[in-house]
């Protein structure tokens, strides 16, 4: 997948000189290799735990701690999303199948966890206005519209979405976000 290769489950076999059965005992469906493959990728993101009820360093220190993790894996996560917006295609169009669904949404829990010392501080809807308006600019699509579009280097992509997110931030707290 840092190729930008979205392999199936019979190629990645081949690649690691094991039986195809053999992978589909570990991996049943191209979804399920590709969320262990994104899961590696994501490694120490996962386990981030927000210290302090500081809500602008917590989302700092996520921001610090994932976006040169997600650049270093960034393919890997191109290809994963690629996958997801194949798969919707093809349930729109009714050609999906009996395929397991690749499904996204680690962002969810990390930006929830990253901002819940607003809760009882602002109204919950509040809250989460703000978590998903972080999960905008908190991930590789920040990559794609920072790099591919605006051409900018890596650490300015994770300088400019460190700087959005702690403008949300600071736009609910001073409510001026609504």
């Amino acid at each position: 997948m840092q190729e930008g290769r979205t392999p199936s489950v019979s190629e990645a076999a081949e690649a690691a000189g094991v039986s195809r059965a053999t992978a589909y005992r570990y991996f049943p469906s191209q979804a399920a290799l590709v969320k262990i493959v994104v899961d590696e990728g994501l490694g120490p993101i996962l386990t981030f735990k927000p210290e302090g009820r500081d809500v602008a360093r917590r989302v700092g220190d996520l921001f610090e701690i994932a976006m040169p993790r997600i650049e270093a894996y960034e393919a890997t996560f191109k290809a994963a999303l690629k996958l997801s917006l194949d798969q919707w295609a093809r349930r729109q169009a009714g050609t999906l199948g009996d395929e397991p669904q690749f499904t996204r949404g680690h962002r969810v829990d990390l930006l929830e966890e990253a901002v819940a010392p607003l809760h009882g501080r602002l109204p919950p809807a509040t809250v989460k206005r703000l978590a998903q308006a972080l999960s905008l600019v908190f991930g590789v699509e920040a990559f794609i519209i920072l790099k591919d579009i605006w051409g900018l280097d890596g650490q300015a992509t994770q300088a400019v979405a460190r700087w959005a997110a702690l403008a949300l931030v600071a736009a609910a707290a001073e409510g001026t976000a609504t």
